[in-house]
This record gives structure tokens, sequence and C-alpha cells, in this order.
């Protein structure tokens, strides 16, 4: 069974492979985004030389990893699931000997992969030799950033996950998903870090999976968490990872129930 969930990885990354030149254009797109967010932070900054704890040099660095990290975790699993689900084809593969939400979750890591290699790694190259950034020197900071964003792409994909599941309890999950867009690209801090929040959001978001996605983690790479501060973001990852499951699990029962009784 693990054989045949790693071989839905590389389905899913010799797939994404035939449609390789359209991300080569999105590095472009990034760069774009990146180059923008760049300077309006400058204007803002002006002659100060920190804002909330950020440097001009960190922001410039906090930016282009958030972005380049999201194009690592960000994947369409719940409108994949949504599709399934409105087309009828979820009913039939419910029937075969895999657990369909681990298959979605495989197919989406393959995807992430993909854009690993042939998206984040050349877009950071690229964006390094436009914008002034600095990278970590110590090889165990550049270790835990990368386990940090492939737990980022599953607490991400986890969200996908439920929000795709409600297209069986509503007629049509489009706004929800495009809501649920937003508010990730918002609260989790690729538009603006968290640090720049009300103190009484912050408060809020702290009780919130969305800054296990992006802040925490690119927080780590830029050097605004150290020491054991590092493990402390690491570990709420790992409880959000955890904690999700459970309303999964649940709305999965209990769509399975719904489809088993239209079903007959």
């Amino acid at each position: 069974m693990v054989s045949a969930y790693l071989e839905l990885i590389r389905m899913r990354f010799l797939m994404m492979l035939a449609y390789r030149v359209n991300y080569y254009s999105g590095i472009i797109i990034y760069a774009i985004n990146i180059g923008a967010y760049y300077f309006m932070w400058k204007a803002i900054y002006g002659d100060a030389e920190t804002l909330s704890g950020f440097t001009v040099l960190q922001m410039t660095t906090y930016v282009a990893i958030s972005w380049m990290a999201r194009a690592f975790y960000f994947n369409n699993l719940d409108r994949e699931i949504s599709n399934d689900i409105r087309d009828g084809s979820l009913a039939v593969q419910m029937t075969r000997p895999y657990n369909y939400l681990i298959v979605k979750m495989m197919q989406g890591f393959g995807e992430g992969l993909f854009r690993l290699f042939l998206f984040m790694a050349p877009g950071m190259v690229v964006v390094a030799l436009i914008f002034p950034i600095t990278f970590p020197t110590e090889p165990e900071r550049w270790i835990v950033f990368f386990i940090m964003i492939w737990f980022s792409f599953l607490i991400n994909s986890q969200l996908n996950l439920m929000t795709g599941l409600f297209a069986f309890f509503v007629e049509n999950n489009e706004g929800l998903m495009r809501m649920k867009r937003v508010t990730v690209d918002l609260l989790s801090g690729v538009v603006i870090p968290l640090a720049f929040f009300p103190l009484w959001a912050k408060s809020v978001l702290e009780w919130l999976p969305f800054q296990a996605i992006t802040y925490l983690p690119s927080s780590v790479f830029t050097g605004r968490l150290n020491g054991v501060e590092v493990w402390q973001a690491l570990l709420v990852q790992v409880i959000w990872v955890i904690v999700l499951i459970i309303p999964i699990q649940l709305m999965w029962r209990s769509a399975r129930r719904r489809l088993f009784v239209q079903g007959g």
C-alpha cells in the first residue's frame, strides 16, 4: 500500500512536469509580486531602520521567502475534491482499496515537490539576483526551515480537505474556497507579517492555525526566531497537524453517511 501511495506522488510529479512552462512563467509573476511588496515596504519604512522588530533587510527576505514557500505548500485539493463530489467520481473512488483523503494528500505532495524543485528553488535564485536578500549561514536553520514548510504543506492541505468536503453539505462551495484562499494569504502572514497586526488580533491569531503556515517558518528563516523559540514554533505546527485531523475525520464520516443515504 505504501508503494501505491508513493506511485501517486510520482505520477502527479510527472503530470505537473508536462505543464512546466506554465510554472516558468509563474516565477516571473511571483518575482513581480515580490517586487511590488518590496517597493511598498521600502516606502513604508522611509528613513526608519526597523518597524515591529523587522529591519528592511529582514522584511525583504521575509517577503521573498514567504512567497516562495507558498509556491511549495499551495495546492488546489479543495477544488479537486469539490469537482469529484459534483461529478460523482468520488463515489467510484470510495469503492477502491485505498483511503481517498490520503490519496489526495499524496497527489498534493507530488505537486508540492514539483513546485519545490522547478518553481521555488529557481525562483529564489532569480529573486536573489534582483533584490537584497540574506540567506541563513547555519545549515541547521535550513534543515529546520524545510521541515517547517513540510508541516506548512500538511496544515494548508488539511484546510483544503475540509473546504473541499464542504461540497457534501452545500450546493456550491465556490465562494467558500475563494474566501479560504484570501483568509490563508492574509492571516498566515504572506500579505502582512503578523507582527504588524494589532495586539488583540495577534492574540486571536495565536490560537488559529494560519500563523503556522507562513509566519513561523519565515520568521525562523529570517532569524527573528532563535534558540528555543524555533522549537516552540515547530511544536505549534505539529500540534495543529494533529488537531486538524479530528474535524477532517468527523467531516469525512458525516460525508460518507450522507453519500450512502443519498445513494440508497
